[in-house]
């Protein structure tokens, strides 16, 4: 016998999915055509109809400890194919940007990072941020180097005449922003993740979705491992068939940030470890992977932007509009900074460099509380899936 629940309404849960672009919550009459129409909802429980009922209801806490708002990919099939145009893509992708906001921490800026209204401080924190370490490494730069010197560390580099961007930003500055920078998001995010994976864990018992009462984690690490090639290949975009598109642009995106984390680490270790300063050659293979990867990333993201406007049933906030201009932007920027540098436009150069900072640590500083946070829990309930043998 099923055990018993009771039902609490949230009705500011229900406006809160209603303002996010669930407006269409209400037209749900039970159908169950979404839960047939998916291709990738699992067997055992299939979604999305059970979450509807659940966000009519404004059952907040079963909604967002359930890793199978995770599972659905937004693909657009079960949107497609409603009778009465309840668009359950659209909800879920509401429900799972209420779950971001609840796993972060702090709240405080995951509102803020999903409020328009902030905006300009998202990006005029770090602008005035670079524009004093501009200053810095421009104005203070000899005594800088004659200090550092001292001590035995490098401030700059011979660069033998090259234009550098380190001449505008000392190395060490922008290094000093983002690896404490990475240590805080990491935090972040462990924080958020174990709390979202032991409540998805204690929703799957309780819903009879796994018959394995103790977490083990281990076993969630190898399942982890196991569905790698399935996100590395885009198996569950490719099964969609209404938005099936959107998995090149996606597949662009990813693999471009997986070329580029790479670049970035090589050159890390080539200029801390073996003391060799760029500007590298554009003959070096790991350039071209940079480059590669910037083109990919600028292509992907004009992809995904036309995708949206192109579907005009689909509802399309400020939260996916601020994601994916700070990407596109990173990779526009990223590419003309390095083409003006390469034409000697030192001017432009530099003024490029320092709008792509500010573009990186927009989406950077703040990953686990915008969409782009989708990353981490749609793995880790994917993840999850695979271990609780979710067919």
């Amino acid at each position: 016998m099923a055990e018993k629940y009771l039902a609490q309404p949230d009705l500011g849960f229900i406006d809160e999915i209603v303002n996010l672009g669930g407006d269409t919550l209400k037209k749900c009459f039970q159908c169950a055509t979404c839960s047939v129409a998916c291709p990738i909802a699992p067997d055992n429980s299939p979604f999305p109809r059970k979450e509807m009922i659940a966000a009519s209801w404004g059952l907040k806490d079963k909604l967002i400890s359930s890793g199978d708002i995770w599972l659905c990919h937004e693909c657009g099939d079960c949107s497609e194919l409603c009778p009465r145009g309840a668009r359950p893509g659209d909800v879920l992708s509401a429900i799972r940007s209420t779950a971001i906001v609840e796993y972060a921490q702090p709240k405080s800026l995951a509102r803020a990072v999903n409020d328009p209204s902030k905006l300009p401080f998202l990006l005029g924190i770090p602008a005035i941020w670079f524009a004093i370490f501009a200053y810095i490494t421009m104005a203070a730069g000899e005594t800088m180097t004659r200090l550092f010197n001292k001590i035995g560390i490098a401030w700059s580099h011979d660069t033998h005449g090259a234009i550098a961007h380190s001449d505008f930003f000392s190395t060490w500055f922008v290094d000093l922003t983002f690896i404490p920078l990475s240590i805080f998001v990491t935090i972040a995010f462990a924080i958020g993740l174990k709390r979202f994976v032991v409540d998805i864990h204690e929703n799957a018992v309780a819903e009879n979705k796994t018959n394995r009462k103790d977490l083990n984690w281990g076993g969630l690490a190898s399942a982890f491992v196991r569905i790698i090639p399935v996100i590395l290949k885009h198996d569950k975009f490719n099964e969609c068939e209404a938005n099936k598109d959107r998995s090149t642009a996606h597949m662009m995106i990813l693999y471009s940030f997986i070329g580029l984390a790479i670049v970035t680490g090589i050159f890390f270790v080539v200029l801390y470890i073996f003391h060799i300063p760029g500007p590298y050659s554009q003959f070096n293979p790991v350039k071209w992977i940079a480059n590669i990867s910037g083109v990919a990333l600028v292509i992907g993201s004009c992809l995904m932007i036309k995708n949206r406007m192109a579907k005009e049933d689909q509802v399309t906030l400020y939260k996916d509009w601020y994601i994916l201009c700070i990407v596109l932007s990173l990779g526009v920027t990223g590419l003309l900074a390095e083409m003006t540098r390469l034409a000697g436009a030192a001017t432009f150069s530099y003024f490029l460099y320092y709008l792509h900072l500010i573009a990186v640590f927009n989406l950077f500083a703040f990953l686990p509380f915008s969409k782009m946070a989708h990353i981490v829990y749609r793995i880790a309930a994917m993840a999850y899936a695979e271990y609780g043998n979710r067919k």
